[in-house]
């Protein structure tokens, strides 16, 4: 049996997706079931249970010898939100209630932290362990993931085996219901199809021209490879980068955008809202060194592959994964 939370969620029910594929239907799903929006991400797929992320605890004491592996991928993710009460509830003490439990049940973790984390990336994206309490996350969404990956190395009890996966920009099918935090790819097919352009935020950074701000963007159906091969090999337990090693900017992003539309491109320019201004990344770009010490030999898909399948195969048609 295998627990995955968050998993009526974009990244969480990808996952499903692929666990699905690979013969793994003993699968149990935790989330708040009662946002309808997110609900048919989890439709056709074959599962075991419904877990509202309340009960789930209660569940677990009574079901953990069933259980051989939990993905822990629920967690607040708007980064606009301001409340740190909310962050300090869904992503640090739940994760920490998630954690002891796998301790004291001898479970299998595999958890989302964020590169969220790195803030403004004055340090760099290394995810050597030693950085870890020298990063300044730019928004409370960020200081919650690095609040808990800071308290999951530094707990004597841990899991005998744990992982912790920085996400980067990920983007790819079942983000329908994201709205604002969305990919810009999905933002970009909406904005083209209803106006034929798309409007990105202006540099408000002497050091980058308008739309060449650059984020490492990796697509969801690799992301959720690694945690399939963090499954099979439950050997080198810590926290690792998950992105491709490649920034691009959001030219290239939309450019591509239009291309998978067979449209021609009509790219436009407004200020970036003063709520995240003070707190925008301009330039994300994951190390994946550690990931590949362990032996992770997969390529990471091309932006413009990623882009093509994802605008063809499901937004166009629009599919679920």
């Amino acid at each position: 049996m295998i627990v995955v939370t968050g998993a009526a969620g974009f990244i969480a029910s990808c996952l499903v997706t692929r666990l699905n594929a690979a013969n793994f239907n003993d699968i149990v799903v935790v989330d708040n079931f009662a946002v309808e929006r997110k609900l048919a991400n989890l439709k056709g797929k074959r599962l075991r249970e419904y877990v509202d992320r309340n009960e789930f605890f209660d569940w677990l004491d009574k079901n953990h010898e069933e259980v051989e592996f939990i993905f822990h991928l629920g967690a607040r993710t708007d980064t606009t939100e301001q409340d740190k009460a909310i962050f300090d509830l869904l992503n640090v003490e739940y994760s920490q209630k998630m954690w002891r439990a796998c301790c004291q049940y001898q479970l299998p973790l595999v958890y989302a932290s964020s590169a969220a984390t790195y803030g403004s990336g004055t340090l760099g994206y290394s995810d050597d362990d030693a950085l870890l309490p020298l990063l300044k996350p730019l928004n409370p969404y960020g200081d919650s993931k690095n609040d808990f990956d800071n308290w999951a190395v530094q707990q004597e009890e841990k899991p005998f085996f744990w992982a912790g996966l920085k996400f980067f920009n990920v983007y790819g099918p079942n983000e329908y219901h994201k709205g604002r935090m969305a990919s810009v790819i999905l933002h970009a097919f909406e904005q083209i199809r209803q106006t034929g352009s798309m409007t990105l935020f202006r540099s408000h950074n002497p050091d980058y021209a308008d739309g060449e701000q650059q984020r490492d963007f990796v697509y969801v159906k690799d992301l959720v490879e690694v945690c399939f091969f963090l499954m099979q090999n439950r050997q080198h337990s810590g926290i690792y980068n998950l992105g491709t090693g490649e920034a691009r900017t959001f030219l290239d992003l939309t450019l591509n955008t239009f291309k998978a539309l067979d449209r021609p491109a009509d790219i436009r320019f407004r200020d970036t809202p003063e709520d995240i201004r003070d707190t925008y990344q301009y330039f994300t770009q994951a190390d994946m060194s550690k990931l590949r010490s362990i032996g992770y030999t997969l390529p990471f898909t091309r932006l413009e592959d990623g882009i093509d399948d994802y605008v063809r195969n499901y937004l166009v048609p629009g599919k679920y994964l």
